[in-house]
């Protein structure tokens, strides 16, 4: 967590990061083009997506059912709905709602928007697949932007979300999440274990100097 914040909160590095988001940049992945917004999560300057949409690209989602709770950009549901999905993206932040609608109406997919804090306002409570990028770092955020990074002081996210996916977890969901060294793991997993869950490691992936852990969560 202090070498996060040291890198972030480094003059040069703040400097570049406001520049770079101070208005919408364009990202591509698999010939979809997208506008992201600069209050949303960047997927283009982080590790993580990638790596989850080069993971979603070898899974078999034709005629699947896909919810990628807390979506961002929305670029994996897109990249899911490519692929022959049923696809359901949510969020807390509108604006990247409103950016997802807008991306998919130009690449001609078709994926379901949902304004949403977890799960509150999912009906659906079966899914072949649910994908979460996670904010993970333990700070308290002050807007919505910064809600994309940071977990609560407490690691409240985690302990919301642990506390209501058992409803939402089958012998047929495939549930992955993908975490950094650079989040405190453990802390996480333990949360899980006390709802009754695991983490089972499926893909470790290393980029430059950072690791990244895509997990399958499973229900005891």
């Amino acid at each position: 967590m202090r070498k996060f914040l040291k890198k972030i909160s480094h003059p040069f590095l703040k400097f570049g990061l406001n520049f770079y988001y101070s208005k919408p940049r364009n990202f591509t992945y698999n010939n979809i083009k997208i506008k992201v917004h600069s209050d949303v999560f960047p997927p283009k300057l982080t590790f993580s997506t990638k790596i989850l949409l080069d993971f979603i690209q070898e899974l078999e989602l034709e005629n699947k059912t896909f919810l990628e709770l807390g979506c961002g950009s929305g670029i994996i549901s897109l990249l899911a709905t490519k692929k022959g999905a049923k696809a359901t993206a949510s969020d807390i932040n509108q604006t990247a709602l409103d950016y997802l609608v807008t991306n998919a109406e130009k690449n001609h997919l078709k994926v379901e928007a949902v304004y949403s804090d977890l799960f509150q306002n999912i009906e659906n409570h079966s899914f072949d697949y649910i994908i979460i990028n996670p904010p993970y770092y333990p700070k308290a955020a002050k807007s919505i932007k910064e809600q994309a990074w940071f977990c609560g002081e407490n690691f409240e996210y985690f302990e919301k979300l642990f506390h209501q996916l058992p409803s939402y977890l089958s012998s047929e969901t495939n549930c992955f999440m993908i975490l950094s060294q650079d989040c405190e793991s453990e802390k996480i997993k333990a949360i899980a274990i006390k709802n009754a869950m695991a983490f089972e490691l499926v893909l470790e992936e290393k980029k430059l100097v950072e690791t990244n852990y895509i997990f399958k969560i499973v229900v005891w």
